[in-house]
């Protein structure tokens, strides 16, 4: 049977907050194609949980060029999804996508000159079958190029039809002040700027948030559960199948006695809150106004359903924040 979104889909329990000082909407858990979306995954999987993400609220779908594997294959079997089943409820989407990391061969496939992003956004553009996105990112900066170049390359990338809003990805805080400036200068101010942010990595906490914040600009969380350590994969060893396993980003000296004793710990304290580890990682996020939505990645539909439990979380107490963060702290970030 052809796909149908579900006629309740906006009232399944998702939240939607204005995206700093604009006038555009984004789901509290947005859902990101990182892992578990390119061509050595089954397509019939990657689709289903697309559908059910849409299916629950879910409208954000985060991309970037070199996502897969291999790099782009996240885009266009992203591009095939809303071709063969979302075509019809495309206005009802935010794509977004990003250029900055390594993609192709010689001197005009990384970094963030207007070479490169222009010509990487036009790339994403076939692969997704797509005329423009909802927000493209700089996923970096490269230390190099100027950061006017950069930024006038984002406002005539909107200007042209490409972009309908523009962000930043993993800017440091003086940095991004400056790239802030540069495009609301030109008529089209940042809408978003997206760097890490868990339990186990809070480095945003020290000015990222608050310049987004001060001006004007919203804040997407990724990475929420630290690939998975925020979750109950790893309390009892290491699955075979984890991403650990396989030794890929996630590294096993990652998980050390001392990091393991602190996530049993966090995970008395969501049983406690009566969530798991997972949903209390994305709720804790959540409880800072400050940040707009949270990309969430998954590798199947239940693992998507029980972090959409977090939605339903009860709010934290002061005895509870502080004994998270008592937690924490003791560990290295």
């Amino acid at each position: 049977m052809p796909y149908q979104p579900t006629s309740n889909r906006y009232s399944a329990g998702m939240e939607y907050s204005l995206c700093g000082k604009s006038g555009l909407k984004l789901p509290k858990i947005s859902l990101g194609l990182w892992h578990n979306f390119g061509f050595v995954d089954e397509f019939k999987q990657s689709e289903s949980m697309v559908h059910y993400a849409f299916d629950s609220g879910i409208t954000c779908f985060d991309l970037a060029n070199n996502y897969g594997p291999p790099p782009g294959s996240a885009e266009e079997n992203f591009g095939k999804i809303l071709k063969n089943s979302l075509h019809a409820y495309r206005d009802e989407l935010i794509v977004t996508t990003k250029a900055g990391h390594q993609m192709w061969e010689g001197p005009y496939g990384d970094g963030s000159s207007r070479k490169s992003l222009i010509c990487s956004l036009n790339q994403s553009l076939k692969r997704l079958q797509l005329d423009y996105v909802d927000i493209f990112y700089s996923h970096r900066y490269d230390g190099i190029t100027p950061i006017e170049e950069t930024m006038q390359a984002l406002s005539d990338i909107v200007r042209s039809g490409k972009a309908l809003y523009v962000g930043l990805s993993k800017y440091p805080p003086a940095l991004a002040a400056k790239g802030y400036q540069l495009l609301a200068a030109q008529g089209t101010p940042c809408l978003i700027q997206q760097d890490r942010y868990n339990l186990l990595s809070r480095k945003v906490e020290h000015g990222v948030l608050e310049t987004a914040r001060l001006h004007g600009v919203g804040f997407c969380a990724f990475s929420p559960l630290a690939q998975g350590l925020l979750s109950d994969r790893y309390l009892n060893g290491i699955p075979e199948a984890s991403r650990m396993a396989k030794n890929g980003f996630l590294k096993k000296e990652t998980l050390t006695a001392e990091l393991l004793g602190a996530l049993v710990q966090l995970n008395n304290v969501a049983a406690e809150r009566g969530e798991s580890l997972a949903q209390m990682a994305l709720s804790w996020i959540l409880h800072d106004e400050r940040v707009t939505t949270v990309i969430m990645g998954a590798s199947s539909i239940d693992q998507l359903a029980d972090n959409l439990g977090a939605l339903k979380a009860p709010g934290f107490t002061d005895e509870e924040l502080s004994n998270i963060r008592t937690i924490v702290e003791r560990l290295p970030e």
